[in-house]
């Protein structure tokens, strides 16, 4: 041991051997004859789900039906001008057909029928490979490294070099002609071939799996930056609300002619409240605001603002028609900016996805509360105005403030090939806030 009492280190080779050696292991002689069916192939393609129902189910069976072809030209060129065929025939088709369920053990069986094949076959024809032996081994190392990955074919066609030179080396002096050249040749060229394909499909898998990771990343940022937006207008219209309170709360007592002590430390509790809340929900809503976020000059919009919003819509060039139905009364604020929101975004997809189209916008004032429906038809010239689709999360966006308001929303095509969206925002009625 060297001094010291420490291990020896290790040879770069040594350990290049010993990886090797492992890889070895573990890609054909760990469960080697590991049962692995080959499954049906997938109909979703641009040309399998354009055939009927039927011969959908019969093209899902395409890869099986090709390894059993495969079998019996193997089959077929093993028996021809040979001795016994059925032998030869046997052990050029089995390896094929056993690709179909244990695809390595069906390698090591194609290595073993070969030299098992030579002594029923020509003994002056082709070495090492009889003629049925060539396309049997050949087929299966193609099905083989398909099914499995490139390391596994970079083996299988070590293995078959190693065993067409050692037995040129060992028994093939007193031959006439050789195929090992054809045999590593075209093997290699078709591996390449296989193993480009491999490199592609993961590739294209790591990409779909990308885009959808980024689509998803994508929703959630902008179902995030939404929220952020609903939540700087509540804090905009909470926070106009207790400053009013507080006002009020601070005069009032100056309005009363000698108010008594109660009525002003009534008042003073609720200013201090008032304020203290207002510091509190600045503090708490205040972290949504972006650094350079300014508040709005303009109060918020409210369903009042409505015809001007309809006004700059038919200036775009969207014919819409307002129905009111119902006592119109004034409804707190959250609900009325949430209602013009909607009926704004509503509008802009029909201006986006159905240009030229007529939109009729329908608002009832119920007992319980707001009722909303914005319904467009259909495009008047779809092939001669071409739409000019958004990022695809208006609808989430509108999702987001009815569910924030406790409401229902419903977003849909109609039968006349438009659109319509439906929304219910509930509305607390009055005696139901002073209990």
């Amino acid at each position: 041991m060297p001094p010291g009492g420490g291990v020896k280190p290790r040879s770069p080779e040594y350990r290049l051997a010993v990886d090797a050696l492992r890889g070895l292991r573990q890609d054909l002689i760990h469960d080697a004859f590991a049962y692995r069916l080959l499954p049906r192939m997938r109909v979703d393609g641009p040309l399998t789900r354009r055939l009927p129902g039927r011969l959908r189910d019969f093209a899902a069976w395409t890869p099986h039906a090709v390894i059993c072809a495969a079998a019996l030209i193997a089959l077929f060129i093993a028996t021809v001008d040979q001795g016994l065929a059925l032998v030869l025939g046997l052990l050029a088709a089995v390896p094929v057909l056993l690709t179909l369920a244990r695809p390595v053990g069906a390698f090591w069986v194609s290595m073993a029928a070969t030299p098992l094949a030579l002594p029923f076959g020509d003994p002056w024809g082709d070495w090492p490979w009889l003629p049925g032996s060539f396309v049997c081994h050949l087929t299966v190392l193609t099905v083989v490294a398909v099914r499995t990955r490139p390391r596994t074919a970079a083996w299988m066609w070590a293995l078959t070099a190693v065993y067409g030179i050692l037995a040129d080396t060992l028994f093939g002096s007193d031959r006439h002609g050789t195929n090992i050249g054809p045999m590593l040749v075209v093997s290699a060229f078709v591996l390449l071939a296989v193993t480009v394909w491999h490199i592609r499909r993961h590739a294209e898998q790591e990409v779909t799996a990308q885009q959808t990771v980024t689509a998803h990343e994508r929703s959630r940022r902008t179902l995030l930056e939404e929220r952020t937006t609903i939540a700087r207008e509540l804090h905009d219209v909470v926070a106009h609300h207790m400053s009013v309170v507080a006002i009020q709360a601070e005069a009032a007592p100056y309005r009363v002619e000698n108010p008594p002590p109660e009525l002003e430390k009534a008042f003073a509790t609720i200013r201090e409240n008032a304020v203290a809340a207002l510091t509190e929900l600045r503090r708490v809503l205040g972290v949504v605001r972006a650094e350079d976020y300014e508040a709005p000059d303009a109060p918020q919009p409210t369903l009042a603002d409505l015809e001007g919003l309809l006004a700059n819509v038919r200036e775009a060039g969207l014919g819409v028609e307002k129905v009111v139905t119902g006592a119109v009364r004034e409804l707190p604020q959250g609900v009325e900016l949430s209602a013009y929101r909607i009926v704004q975004e509503a509008l802009s997809n029909t201006l986006r996805h159905a240009p030229g189209a007529s939109a009729r916008v329908e608002i009832g004032y119920v007992l319980g509360g707001l009722g909303l429906r914005i319904v467009n038809g259909p495009p008047p010239n779809p092939g001669l105005i071409k739409p000019s689709p958004g990022a695809g999360h208006g609808i989430t966006g509108m999702r987001e403030r009815v569910t924030m308001l406790n409401g229902e929303m419903t977003a849909g095509g109609t039968d006349d090939g438009g659109y319509e969206v439906a929304v219910f925002l509930p509305v607390a009625l009055p005696d139901e806030d002073d209990a």
